[in-house]
């Protein structure tokens, strides 16, 4: 099997730490060369303390399901003859207790939007036979224990 590398930088600067009043802030970079302003939620380390700009853990966590189900789809597309324009997706992902009692991704929605050439179409039955061969291909997919949907639109 292949490795896939990504390397997480943060640095304290002049800040304290141990008063808990230190910048999140930090970078991700990755083997191929692209690096990516990171931090965590605002929504669990209020600004400045957190950088509502970068990307957090959670959310990249979610992007990376539904990158990984895209493009499973669109090579699955691409195989049965379909001539895909356009791929978007508005996934979300809910947090909540898991059966632990630990705060954990519980479901995550995907709900992609596919586009097709000339103003083609899929039938129902195809479209949902293509994401449910998708969703089961993704690596990411099948790497985690939250619920997982597919709702395409």
């Amino acid at each position: 099997m292949s490795e896939h590398v990504a390397t997480v930088a943060w640095q304290r600067g002049d800040q304290v730490f141990i008063d808990n009043r230190y910048s999140r802030a930090h970078r991700w970079r990755f083997d191929g060369g692209a690096e990516v302003p990171a931090s965590s939620s605002p929504s669990t380390v209020r600004p400045p303390f957190s950088d509502p700009a970068g990307v957090d853990p959670e959310e990249a966590f979610v992007a990376s399901l539904s990158s990984c189900h895209m493009l499973w789809f669109l090579f699955l597309a691409a195989q049965a003859k379909h001539v895909v324009d356009s791929y978007e997706d508005d996934a979300v992902g809910a947090l909540g207790k898991n059966a632990a009692g630990q705060t954990a991704f519980t479901r995550v929605t995907l709900r992609p939007r596919v586009t097709l050439a000339n103003g083609g179409t899929i039938e129902a039955s195809e479209l949902a036979r293509l994401h449910h061969e998708a969703h089961a291909r993704c690596f990411i997919a099948n790497s985690v224990t939250a619920e997982l949907v597919v709702e395409p639109r």
